[in-house]
């Protein structure tokens, strides 16, 4: 029978903090929104998006992309429950709807922003 092997870690980030049990599923979701949102122009969105809400071709101009591809973008994310969106006459604004992005979108600023 095998024995698990006791190992002293001293990661700082890990240090204090308690382990939370997460089962799978909830990983494999975690996962699959994390994989949706690992695109340059949907960082770029949700940088934006967090600040302000836009419309479709805003973002779309920002990310020096089409209309039609940031469209697919937003409805990848939206999917996820990442936006919302809301129609005010012949325009339909993006907004953030969940509150997390903030500290996921600070901890990729901080790691590879050039200081």
């Amino acid at each position: 029978m095998a024995t698990k092997k006791t190992t002293t870690r001293t990661s700082v980030a890990t240090k204090n903090r308690p382990l939370k049990r997460i089962d799978m599923g909830a990983l494999g979701q975690a996962a699959d929104c994390l994989k949706t949102l690992a695109h340059p122009v949907r960082i770029r969105m949700v940088q934006l998006l967090l600040h302000d809400r836009y419309t479709v071709g805003e973002l779309a101009e920002d990310c020096g992309v089409l209309e039609n591809v940031a469209s697919e973008h937003l409805r990848l994310m939206q999917r996820c429950g990442f936006f919302t969106s809301e129609r005010e006459g012949r325009r339909v604004y993006y907004q953030v709807a969940e509150p997390h992005l903030e500290s996921i979108l600070d901890c990729i600023e901080r790691r590879f922003q050039p200081s």
